[in-house]
């Protein structure tokens, strides 16, 4: 069974709608992205700010059958060519990256030519609260909308005040 909100944000999802989803810590945001990232056709792009972060979000979602994968700076290149591969084998269901990756112009054309169901921005306070100091690259995601205008985009935090969320949702 679904926790407070997390079908209603699935559906959405499922909709093609954006959406702006504030949950707290252990509320089951992953969860709100992986199921349709499972159930839709493409490829979710999830977008995130730390390694390890990622790592542990891949290892749970294999750990539940899904497929993913992460390219970071820490990726070696044997699983840089396996990953892109399974991207163009449509073998995943998620892949995880940073914002700096996703804003890289060959990256951005290089998804152009895949199918992307939508894009999932985890930790989505950084676009406000630290956009300027902490991650600068969480400031341009909202070029994503120009860039696969026809794809949703999702994002995700526990914290947000009613500032960092109008600032998130503009």
């Amino acid at each position: 069974s679904f926790r407070p909100h997390q079908e209603d944000i699935v559906k959405s999802i499922l909709a093609g709608q954006d959406s702006f989803t504030i949950m707290p810590t252990g509320g089951g945001k992953s969860l709100c992205y992986q199921l349709p990232a499972y159930l839709m056709d493409g490829l979710c792009v999830v977008v995130s700010p730390l390694i390890s972060l990622m790592n542990d979000q891949v290892d749970a979602a294999l750990g539940m059958g899904l497929s993913a994968a992460t390219l970071n700076s820490t990726s070696k290149v044997e699983d840089r060519q396996k990953t892109l591969a399974a991207i163009a084998e449509k073998r995943l269901n998620l892949l995880y990256v940073s914002p700096e990756r996703l804003c890289l112009p060959d990256f951005l054309a290089y998804l152009k030519t895949q199918t992307i169901s939508f894009f999932a921005i985890d930790e989505a306070h950084c676009i406000s609260q630290w956009g300027h100091d902490f991650r600068p690259d969480y400031l341009t995601l909202g070029n994503l909308a120009k860039e696969f205008p026809h794809t949703p985009l999702a994002a995700f935090t526990a914290t947000a005040t009613k500032r960092v969320a109008e600032d998130i949702v503009n």
